[in-house]
């Protein structure tokens, strides 16, 4: 298990900053990552779409034999995952859990809030997952859904039309003094400056990606599957539309150039069969 990949999948670009944190955390990993671009995005989706979309997408990577499965989408995480770690054969983790995890251990107790996309807002995952850990934490919920838009159309956070979204959406987190803040969508954080700027050094601010890819390692090294060559690990990336365009906004989330990008027909991800699933 430990020379094979793992594999990573996201509606689009924003699981790069996740993959991001991998490629720093275990560099010796392979990875092979599929953005659904064709279909992006998730977060304005029903569950059973989402999940049906999640099941396909993860089905095709699953060709690679991959050690594990990284659901690097949020919405997918906050409305897939049972049917994920039913339906598949290898162990799935999503960017929910770790980042609840990480939430509750800095804010002691204090106000916390999660911001994301109306999927992940409206389904109420974060929440579930934070008051599984601790029942009495204050969860301040907030959508925030043209922080996305505004990320792939290449907008900075010294823009004045990001400082102004920011402003207005997250006006009521910094009136009800928040400790925490948990980036609920792997696009946000590439405005993590201008939410830190606007509320302040006392906030901590949780980049789910980050957790995530600690998730990852720990599962790996419980179930000796880290790998053990020696070498900096490879990354393939594949996409359902646009892989130009995949390339070439990707390598802002990623901090490095992307070398390898393959479009992917329909009929090699949509209803692909998948392997029976077992006991995990």
């Amino acid at each position: 298990m430990s020379s094979t990949p793992i594999a990573v999948f996201d509606s689009g670009l924003g699981g790069l900053s996740v993959v991001r944190h991998l490629r720093q955390i275990l560099p010796r990993e392979d990875l092979v990552y599929f953005g659904d671009t064709a279909r992006v995005p998730y977060g304005i989706k029903s569950r059973p779409t989402v999940a049906q979309f999640a099941l396909e997408t993860a089905g095709f990577l699953l060709s690679f034999e991959p050690k594990l499965i990284v659901a690097a989408c949020n919405t997918a995480s906050a409305l897939a995952m049972d049917d994920l770690r039913r339906e598949l054969p290898v162990p799935v983790i999503g960017v929910v859990e770790p980042g609840a995890r990480a939430a509750v251990r800095l804010a002691e107790g204090d106000p916390l809030a999660v911001i994301g996309t109306e999927a992940t807002i409206g389904s109420e995952a974060y929440r579930r997952a934070i008051r599984a850990l601790a029942p009495e934490q204050p969860v301040v919920p907030k959508a925030c859904p043209l922080f996305v838009p505004l990320v792939e159309e290449g907008r900075d956070c010294n823009d004045p039309i990001v400082k102004l979204t920011v402003e207005t959406y997250l006006a009521p987190l910094r009136a009800q003094h928040v400790k925490v803040v948990v980036l609920g969508c792997t696009h946000y954080p590439l405005l993590r400056d201008a939410i830190g700027s606007y509320l302040g050094p006392e906030v901590h601010i949780v980049d789910s990606g980050r957790e995530t890819s600690l998730a990852v390692r720990q599962h790996l090294r419980e179930h000796g599957g880290l790998s053990t060559d020696g070498t900096p690990g490879s990354m393939r990336c594949y996409v359902s539309d646009n892989p130009q365009r995949f390339e070439q906004v990707g390598s802002r989330f990623l901090t490095e150039a992307i070398e390898y990008v393959e479009l992917v027909e329909p009929e090699r991800y949509v209803n692909v069969p998948r392997l029976p699933s077992t006991a995990k």
